[in-house]
């Protein structure tokens, strides 16, 4: 381990050099410490994604209803955890089952699918960006272990089902998603109604759950099925 010595020797280096140098990476280091040090002040709140933040920057529509996760139906949680995550009560942020599978199918990361676990994505709508790069998946993966770590996982889901897209034009959360998709509050869903909005998840600006063509109709049966034969997968987020 470096010594005292060497601690004040780069030091010494670091301020021989330039000040716009110093000042970008004294930057660049609050930024990638500022998600450890907000994530545990998630417990409480109602955070927003860095897109809607976007967009509301951008003068660019967002629609957003807040909703408990006792407010969601039993039937959404269950269908979105098959559908985005199935061994989401069993990892610890990193499926690196699924993502060995993931990363065996693919011939690079822009044609990696699959194997993101639900701690990653809320890492990556919380404190990222979207689009596929090396250097997202670098700073996603640290942050999707942390996360896990200081939140429960009742709490990671109930931010990932309010702040994920579940719709075009700036669709945010999902009540939201569920009042312009079929006119009901997400308490009232139905299995099928909620496995046709787990299935728009992964592309809500194409996958429409309100005139669902038959490949969404399709996908909606399947997680409809698994969800049946997956009780176990909301064992970890189940009312105490």
């Amino acid at each position: 381990m470096p010594g005292l010595g060497d601690i004040r020797k780069s030091l010494r280096r670091l301020r021989g050099w330039p000040r716009t140098v110093r000042v970008a990476l004294a930057v660049l280091a609050v930024l990638v410490a500022a998600p450890y040090v907000l994530a545990p002040f998630y417990r409480f709140g109602h955070p927003v994604s860095t897109v809607m933040l976007w967009r509301w920057a951008t003068g660019q529509r967002v629609e957003r209803i807040w909703v408990p996760l006792n407010k969601v139906s039993p039937s959404l949680v269950r269908a979105v955890l098959v559908a985005e995550d199935a061994r989401f009560c069993e990892h610890y942020g990193i499926d690196f089952t699924e993502l060995g599978n993931a990363i065996s199918q693919a011939d690079d990361l822009s044609d990696m699918r699959g194997g993101s676990t639900l701690p990653q994505q809320l890492a990556k709508n919380l404190f990222l960006w979207p689009g596929r790069s090396y250097v997202r998946k670098a700073l996603e993966f640290p942050l999707a272990l942390w996360i896990d770590l200081v939140l429960s996982k009742r709490r990671i889901l109930e931010l990932y089902l309010n702040i994920a897209e579940w719709g075009p034009n700036g669709t945010f959360g999902i009540e939201a998603g569920s009042r312009r998709a079929f006119g009901v509050a997400a308490l009232h869903l139905s299995a099928y109604r909620a496995a046709l909005l787990a299935a728009v998840l992964p592309n809500p600006d194409d996958r429409n759950a309100k005139a669902p063509g038959p490949g969404l109709r399709r996908l909606a049966g399947l997680y409809v099925r698994r969800a049946a034969r997956s009780p176990q997968v909301t064992s970890c987020v189940r009312t105490p």
